[in-house]
């Protein structure tokens, strides 16, 4: 059994360098765009390990059938064997964008 392919897509959105994982990249019927389809995230599963850019990331896409991108906003695409860690950056420095975990901060004094 073939097994299908693997695909890391770096594009540009809003200011923001993004990684995807999809199994399906091409030509899209509206000119000038690129489709993505079959966008992989981890398996939600029982882990208590949670990475916020993997959830943040999940959430933004998770009613995306096939992403459409313009071309002048895609700046990589590298057929991958495995798949990595997700990423958000900023697109001007490239430095990654922290995502804080939500704490509740400490209560003072009282009851």
């Amino acid at each position: 059994m073939k097994s299908k392919k693997l695909y890391k897509v770096t594009f540009l959105s809003q200011g923001k360098t993004l990684e995807l994982y999809a199994q399906h990249v091409g030509s899209s019927t509206l000119w000038g765009f690129t489709e993505i389809g079959d966008i992989l995230f981890d398996q939600q599963g029982d882990g208590v390990l949670i990475d916020p850019t993997e959830e943040r990331l999940r959430e933004e896409f998770k009613h995306t059938r096939v992403l459409h991108l313009p071309i002048q906003c895609i700046v990589r695409v590298e057929e991958v064997e495995k798949r990595g860690p997700l990423s958000i950056r900023d697109a001007a420095s490239g430095e990654r964008v922290v995502t804080p975990f939500p704490i509740a901060p400490p209560q003072r004094g009282g009851k």
